[in-house]
């Protein structure tokens, strides 16, 4: 758990950050309402050949500067690398995504998206094959990340899914074992902070049965939890709702997706699939740790605008597959 380092010691990476960590560990609280951002200075990563600037490059090379120049405010914002179990090689891409942002002296966000039973058979469906195979997959990204700098968001939806009832054929306990297991791994690196993934503002009203999920899940070894990954909820109910489970949860810290949350969420009621593409969806405020909050450590890109969730809508191509079209929509009125 990277509960405090020096901002020098964040913003320096290029061949610093490993070789402080120590002093950041020495500084490490274990009371969770006193412990300082551990995010604050942070620039994190922006890659170079994502979807967005690759299609950007290829829209300019094309002629089409409109819809290039309408794109670029994403192709030039750090949003995070998802490993869903795609790499062949976890443990090199780890290390090659690692090594790339500290030479740039930045902090790549990585999120770790293979857990078994992997969203209760919808759109993102998968994941390892048992919790054998998920701890294997883990401690394989944990060495590709190494003593490098990273921040890390743990398995999003997997807990609100449980609590919802939503994963119905998952066994709480075994996936509450997997994530305590997977956040220690994550935990024990030298430099990198550590999210577990708690939903959003619309999702579980309970919380303290979501806080007894988070604890059962080892968020006690995280820096704290994620909200709103890949959602629209907005800034202002994401904080008003992680101000909320912090006070169940000793004072927890958190991180907001702001990727897709300009405009708010679409109403369920309106539109049962809401949360999958929603054509009214916009852009949010782009990554910074100057949230205002004394609780919020970040607002990322977690989901980056123009990734689909999934074939939900005509046109929409399948999960996680990059669709200009949409990144389009995202970024009007930009």
């Amino acid at each position: 758990m990277l509960a405090a380092l020096a901002v020098g010691a964040l913003t320096a990476c290029s061949g610093t950050a490993g070789s402080t960590s120590s002093a950041g560990a020495a500084t490490t609280t274990a009371d969770a309402t006193t412990a300082a951002n551990p995010l604050e200075g942070m620039e994190f990563h922006v890659l170079p050949d994502s979807p967005a600037a690759v299609q950007v490059a290829e829209w300019t090379a094309a002629g089409n500067t409109a819809d290039a120049e309408q794109l670029a405010v994403v192709a030039e914002a750090p949003v995070a690398t998802w490993f869903s179990g795609q790499q062949a090689d976890p443990a090199a891409s780890a290390q090659e995504l690692t090594t790339a942002a500290q030479t740039a002296g930045r902090v790549p966000v990585i999120v770790a998206y293979n857990i078994p039973g992997r969203d209760a058979d919808h759109y993102s469906s998968g994941g390892a094959a048992d919790a054998d195979a998920y701890a294997a997959w883990v401690a394989e990204v944990a060495a590709g990340i190494g003593d490098r700098p990273a921040v890390v968001v743990v398995e999003p939806d997997a807990i609100a899914q449980v609590v919802s009832g939503a994963a119905t054929d998952v066994d709480a306990a075994e996936r509450y074992a997997a994530l305590a297991s997977a956040v220690g791994t994550f935990a024990a690196l030298p430099s990198t902070a550590v999210y577990l993934d708690a939903g959003n503002s619309d999702w579980v009203s309970d919380l303290d049965a979501l806080s007894g999920a988070l604890w059962a899940s080892g968020i006690d070894d995280a820096d704290g939890f994620a909200l709103n990954v890949s959602n629209f909820q907005t800034t202002e109910d994401s904080l008003a709702y992680g101000e909320e489970l912090s006070a169940h949860l000793d004072g927890a810290r958190f991180v907001v997706d702001t990727s897709r949350n300009g405009a708010g969420a679409t109403s369920r009621e309106d539109d049962p699939e809401a949360w999958c593409n929603p054509p009214t969806a916009r852009i949010g405020v782009t990554p910074t740790t100057a949230t205002g909050s004394d609780l919020a450590d970040a607002y990322l890109w977690v989901k980056e605008p123009g990734t689909s969730d999934g074939d939900c809508r005509d046109g929409a191509p399948a999960a996680g597959t990059w669709w200009p079209q949409y990144a389009l929509v995202l970024t009007s009125g930009t």
